[in-house]
């Protein structure tokens, strides 16, 4: 049964810092500059030959030494997405100000996850085995590919002991892990929660599976547009990579160290479609259940929702299925009146980092009262019919948003944001 507890039955939560490496930039701010203005991090794929691919692109981080924050020797000994998430936390430590030295360590936790963790290594790795045998395979192959090991390197590298976790549920992972962070707060777990998601997918094997599974875009002529969410003519998403993480304290807390407070987490929710592990259930009562749900606990009315940062893959089924849990979730007065946007266009898909960025950018929004399009967008269809923000950013006030994030095995994941207000 979905939790129906009002804000007043809970402990408050609040986000304090965020960090984040995109293919759109290395941090926060390059990333929303570059989302407000349009920008795509799409690119054709260079890095091993993609000539009888069907999909020959991706959206990549571009530029990022993982030596500006841990020891050369870490850099080299790490899987991609542990330091993509070591990197987006310790961004958002440095924005939370929080001096660890003055905090109980087993207060604080990690709920970072992964969808596919270090895949990509066990992919290197096989080539090695066949090619030089078992005494040249890399004795820390085992930690390299374990979902946990980003969350436990966080926790080793700052010395935290409280709950660490990392949650796994496909592309839904980094709002599930937001999610369940806020819970650990709010029923006392911890006082400060490092939350989000980290992926590194982007290899040979894994590219060529996303494309078997007809989910990436095959409009290779022109990366930067291929990936076009609600477009009647998109045709798939791009995969991407990279990391997005929040510092999530108690309110009581945040307040009590005097932090800087960005946004507060109103209402999260979490469902299953048990339908199929790759498909939507095709009537979106999954996906709206989880929008109600949040909205429930948020003590959110529809009509309060000033932006809806939307899954929205670019895939044929699934933008034509969330548009419908929306209309059904808020009823058609409010989702006819609330902007909805994608960041898959300019992004690429993050995959288990997805739901993180799209919370970061949920909140820059309400910082800066100014929320970001959804690139690529030209040609409507009749099945996606709400404002989707097309092309041009648009400054309104931004006060509350709802985030969606749902992954295969019809996870849908649901979080309600508010901008702090003192």
């Amino acid at each position: 049964m979905a939790n129906t507890l009002s804000l007043g039955d809970r402990r408050r939560v609040v986000i304090t810092g965020m960090g984040a490496i995109t293919p759109l930039g290395l941090d926060v701010p390059s990333t929303w500059q570059a989302l407000v203005e349009g920008k795509s991090g799409v690119t054709r794929i260079t890095n091993w030959d993609v000539s009888q691919y069907p999909t020959q692109m991706a959206a990549f981080v571009k530029g990022f030494d993982a030596t500006q924050y841990v020891h050369p020797r870490d850099a080299r000994r790490l899987s991609p997405f542990v330091l993509y998430g070591l990197a987006a936390a310790k961004q958002a430590i440095v924005q939370a100000k929080i001096d660890f030295s003055q905090e109980d360590a087993t207060c604080i936790g990690v709920e970072i996850g992964s969808s596919m963790g270090g895949s990509s290594i066990v992919e290197e790795q096989r080539l090695v085995l066949d090619a030089k045998g078992v005494r040249q395979i890399n004795p820390t192959l085992i930690p390299a590919i374990l979902i946990n090991t980003v969350a436990c390197a966080v926790a080793i590298e700052l010395g935290i002991k409280g709950p660490v976790n990392s949650v796994s549920g496909a592309c839904a992972t980094g709002l599930i892990s937001l999610g369940e962070a806020m819970r650990k707060l709010s029923w006392g777990d911890a006082e400060v929660m490092i939350a989000g998601g980290s992926e590194a997918v982007l290899s040979p094997l894994s590219v060529a599976g996303f494309a078997r599974l007809g989910a990436t875009s095959v409009k290779n002529d022109q990366p930067e547009k291929a990936c076009a969410p609600f477009d009647l003519n998109r045709d798939g998403t791009v995969v991407g990579e990279g990391a997005a993480v929040m510092v999530l304290e108690t309110l009581e807390h945040a307040q009590h160290r005097g932090a800087s407070i960005l946004a507060e987490v109103l209402g999260y929710a979490l469902t299953c479609d048990a339908y199929h592990v790759v498909a939507p259930d095709p009537s979106g009562e999954g996906a709206a259940r989880a929008m109600r749900a949040a909205l429930r606990e948020a003590n959110v009315s529809p009509s309060d929702l000033d932006w809806i940062v939307a899954h929205g893959t670019a895939t044929k089924v699934n933008d034509v299925i969330e548009t419908k849990a929306i209309k059904m979730a808020l009823g058609d007065e409010a989702a006819y009146k609330v902007p909805v946007s994608s960041n898959k266009g300019a992004l690429g898909h993050m995959i288990g980092a997805a739901g993180a960025i799209s919370a970061v950018v949920a909140v820059q929004a309400m910082l800066t009262n100014f929320i970001a399009p959804t690139i690529n967008y030209e040609t409507p269809d009749p099945e996606c019919d709400l404002d989707y923000v097309p092309n041009v950013g648009r400054p309104t006030a931004v006060k509350t948003v709802m985030v969606n994030c749902f992954g295969f095995g019809g996870q849908n994941s649901c979080l309600v944001l508010h901008k702090w207000e003192g």
